[in-house]
């Protein structure tokens, strides 16, 4: 396995993402209680997430843009009440600040600053983390999304956008992430290397074929057998 470069997943990788979505989802909540009472007294908490998961269901072409999919969601509640122009902007920006103030796992920070000494890294998402935001874009040389390739994982070609990002070729580069099928089968799928971060150490699904190439409890294990494996990038 000679590795040139690391495309690497964010959401449950790095930072557990559902405390973050709380958060978000509730900000939303707070502000339409204070400015839009009817309209949070009509989509409380627990009915716009059921509302936006029709969203998903009646718009499968925006499967790989969670974004729209969520600015929709308020544009229906709030015609559902009535209003014609939602603040979307507004609210679109309530949501993405706290959606992106993430608590990182404590191996995260160090694991990734020695990785991004050696390798190029590509983050890999499907979600919508904003690594600026966040405070680690000065650790990736690219960031590859669904919304901005039109494809999610596992799908092959936002694997292949990041590899032609990074000029290495796919099966020099090790895709990390937490997620068996969307990380590790779509990476293997692109003819990537594959790591599975599984802090839970769950055993590998049967169902998916093939293990991963390496199956490591958190990042700083990831770190260890690179540099140990790969002394120089």
């Amino acid at each position: 396995m000679r590795i040139l470069a690391l495309t690497l997943d964010l959401d449950d990788t790095l930072w557990p993402v559902l405390p973050a979505l709380e958060r978000a989802d509730h900000a939303v909540d707070a502000w339409l209680q204070q400015h839009h009472p009817d309209v949070a007294r009509a989509w409380p908490v627990p009915a716009m997430r059921e509302l936006r998961a029709k969203v998903a269901v009646d718009r499968p072409d925006l499967a790989h843009d969670f974004s729209t999919q969520r600015q929709l969601t308020l544009e229906h509640a709030f015609a559902s009440c009535g209003i014609a122009s939602a603040p979307v902007d507004t609210l679109w920006e309530i949501y993405f600040a706290a959606r992106n103030s993430v608590e990182f796992y404590p191996d995260s920070l160090a694991a990734l600053a020695r990785l991004n000494a050696r390798w190029p890294i590509a983050s890999l998402t499907n979600g919508n983390a904003d690594l600026e935001r966040v405070g680690i874009h000065k650790h990736f040389d690219h960031h590859v999304s669904a919304r901005n390739t039109g494809a999610a994982k596992p799908d092959p070609r936002i694997f292949l956008a990041a590899a032609k990002l990074l000029g290495v070729a796919p099966e020099n580069i090790l895709h990390i992430g937490d997620d068996a099928q969307l990380d590790v089968v779509g990476a293997r799928e692109a003819g990537m290397r594959t790591a599975w971060i599984n802090r839970h150490r769950l055993p590998w699904p049967a169902n998916l074929g093939d293990a991963p190439d390496l199956d490591l409890p958190d990042m700083t294990a990831l770190a260890h057998w690179l540099e140990t494996r790969h002394p120089t990038a």
